[in-house]
């Protein structure tokens, strides 16, 4: 037990028995909740006691930091809600015995992406051994925190004084919560007051929060329509179910006040707001608070159920339909599991617990009053695109990554990122004198890599390096075909030289396809793999001088497309990076790029690994977006500008061109080239 000392202050009045007479003991005390809680009641000077994770370090001391003066005594215990009596030590518990007038059980697990077991384990088995750590010390009062989960699907409002008429609990963390209050209801053995919050959002005044979650979830969804949507364009959505959504702040305020009126033992209280919002309507508070476009029709659910029921789908047609949908928002970061909120047909109501919290003067401030704190926080801190570092270490920390033309450039550059963020590199290329270089570098980091010297475009070597990785290394997780090859030089000088064609269709499509199809069945039996295939701009602009290598990439993207789609519900990704011109040894024979400015390796590495947090179907700069509009829309316009590319800029002298200084290159050459800057010229 680690006691933490901190200086005595006054005992706020309602403080049942007085100053001096009160002991807490929590569970989830550095959580969430736990801790804005915890800061209440260590402000009313008496002794807490607070169960922690040998892993908790930094939230105990955050904690200790944070009631540093509010006038109480803070003793961490270590334990585990998993283990009988929290894992407890005879030594503590007996500490303990007597000592405790309220218990306070906030620990679970908040995840509705977890799985069965782990929710069980958590909300429910821990709920257990709470209770049984209450008996046995004698606790004088249990107060648990459950969760408007509880409800299920009840279809309609539900009260605090319902239980048994909870609906569908289809989800595991709604029957988990639900098996936990039962729990409480029927077996404690002290008397009891069981606490409901609704979805628990950031600190009404600062927004601040630590979790993301609930409403959280369609943030990035909002953040991404406003960044291509005018604000005053009208949107169209679906008016969805309920959602209840309550501040932090509040609910450790009504939690602390309520577990100290006298009188109330053996009650729920609902701490929700009194208003329940329907999705859309909470859309639009969130998008208003971010700036962004509005659902200025939101159709009412009932109304597309009736309609889906009068069109009959067919089963094998809304399948398909519905799994489009889920990408969709997969790709806007929104979970699958929180799909099931969208149409939540429960709200609630909170007689009792308002009642009493009016006469503190505690209550749910309007959602628009601070829906732009919580926006606030979230862009400014906790956007995951803020610090890509952090989430591409989130995404490969533990995962084998497997990268062709590892050796230099912008394979080198991904590599060495790649190890840095966690994960474990395997780097293929023909020179291994090159490779160990990269490997070094990566190991000396604190990474971990493994080099094959393989000549990809030999089958037989190919197919021996599939059976090397087979028996050497784990599975791979994410593939990227990086390694290529490009030739500059103008179809009329090409005639006599089809081996230009097929030295390219060998190395930068049959290669790829190759080493795809041979880490694809085993990604598929895992249902998870990602793979990633470096292109270039140049087949989105249709490059002049780049035909033979635009052909065998444009060839590398179609076969990435289609498999995107032949795998795409067996748990494999695939993704085209279209790269603008990099500085790199490839690009190096072309002397006329010496004096334009062209990305660098490590910014076209950022490019993919972003691509490897995202997963997105094409991954580009701002430069191909607006190629593929333009191509779309005036594609006129795409193919007088190549025109111009080649008539100003000559083939270079390794491609058999001319000598070109760039001494020679007209004002309005090197002008065409700024303006356009890292197009394929």
């Amino acid at each position: 037990m680690r006691r933490y000392g901190v200086a005595r202050t006054f005992n706020p009045s309602g403080a049942v028995g007085g100053s001096g007479t009160m002991a807490y003991f929590i569970t989830g005390g550095t959580g969430f909740i736990g801790r804005h809680l915890v800061k209440r009641l260590a402000a009313r000077g008496e002794p807490l006691y607070l169960l922690t994770r040998s892993s908790s370090h930094a939230r105990v001391g955050r904690l200790a930091r944070d009631c540093a003066g509010l006038g109480a005594s803070l003793s961490f215990i270590e334990g585990d809600l998993g283990a009988p009596l929290l894992g407890i030590s005879a030594a503590d518990r007996k500490r303990l015995t007597g000592a405790v007038t309220h218990f306070f059980h906030l620990g679970a697990l908040y995840d509705l992406n977890a799985a069965d077991d782990e929710l069980s384990r958590s909300n429910v088995t821990g709920t257990q051994h709470a209770l049984d750590l209450a008996h046995e010390i004698g606790a004088e009062r249990f107060h648990f925190m459950s969760s408007i989960a509880s409800a299920g699907r009840y279809p309609g409002e539900f009260t605090e004084d319902m239980f048994e008429q909870a609906g569908a609990l289809d989800h595991p963390y709604y029957r988990t919560k639900h098996e936990a209050e039962a729990l409480v209801r029927t077996t404690c053995r002290v008397p009891w007051r069981i606490y409901r919050p609704g979805m628990v959002v950031g600190h009404s005044l600062s927004g601040e929060t630590d979790k993301i979650d609930g409403p959280y979830y369609l943030f990035k969804l909002i953040q991404k329509v406003r960044d291509v949507v005018p604000r005053w364009m009208p949107l169209v959505g679906v008016e969805g179910g309920y959602v209840n959504i309550v501040p932090v702040d509040f609910v450790a305020a009504a939690l602390e006040y309520l577990a100290h009126v006298h009188g109330e033992d053996g009650q729920c209280f609902h701490l929700t707001d009194p208003r329940d919002y329907r999705v859309g309507e909470a859309i639009n508070v969130f998008a208003t608070a971010a700036h962004a476009p509005i659902l200025q029709l939101r159709v009412d659910s009932a109304f597309t159920d009736s309609l889906r029921a009068g069109v009959h789908l067919p089963r094998e047609a809304a399948a398909p339909l519905r799994r489009m949908f889920e990408e969709w928002l997969a790709e806007a970061g929104v979970p699958r599991a929180v799909l099931g909120l969208l149409d939540q047909p429960t709200t609630f109501s909170a007689t009792r617990a308002q009642r009493l919290l009016a006469a503190a003067g505690i209550a749910v401030p309007p959602l628009a009053d601070y829906a732009w704190r919580l926006w606030d926080y979230w862009e400014r801190r906790l956007d995951p695109d803020l610090d890509p570092t952090v989430r591409l270490r989130q995404v490969v920390t533990g995962k084998t990554v497997l990268l062709t033309g590892g050796s230099s450039g912008i394979g080198r550059a991904t590599a060495l990122k790649l190890g840095a963020a966690g994960a474990r590199v395997i780097l293929v290329a023909r020179n291994a004198d090159k490779l160990e270089q990269v490997r070094a570098q990566i190991v000396a980091s604190g990474g971990e890599a493994g080099i094959y010297a393989c000549d990809l475009v030999d089958p037989p070597a190919c197919a021996g390096l599939l059976k090397q990785l087979a028996a050497e290394q784990p599975p791979i997780d994410i593939l990227i075909n990086n390694a290529g090859r490009s030739i500059r030089r103008g179809i009329d000088a090409t005639y006599e030289r089809l081996h230009d064609y097929e030295r390219l269709m060998q190395i930068n499509y049959f290669a790829a396809v190759r080493l795809t199809l041979g880490v694809l069945p085993a990604m598929a039996a895992r249902r998870t793999g990602h793979v990633i295939s470096i292109s270039s701009l140049g087949v989105l602009t249709n490059a002049s001088r780049f035909a033979a290598y635009n052909a065998s990439k444009a060839a590398l993207e179609a076969f990435t497309r289609c498999a995107s789609g032949e795998f795409a519900d067996r748990g494999v990704r695939f993704t085209v990076v279209d790269l603008p011109l990099v500085r790199t040894p490839m690009s190096a024979p072309t002397k006329l790029y010496e004096h334009f400015k062209l990305l660098e390796p490590e910014q076209a590495a950022d490019i993919v690994c972003a691509a490897i947090v995202r997963k997105p179907e094409r991954a580009t700069t701002g430069v191909g977006t607006f190629a593929q509009v333009v191509e779309a829309l005036a594609p006129q316009l795409n193919r007088v500008v190549m025109s111009e590319s080649y008539r100003m800029y000559p083939d270079s002298q390794a491609a058999g061109g001319a000598a070109a200084p760039a001494e020679a290159l007209s004002r309005e050459a090197r002008t065409f080239a700024a303006l356009l800057r890292n197009l394929h010229f």
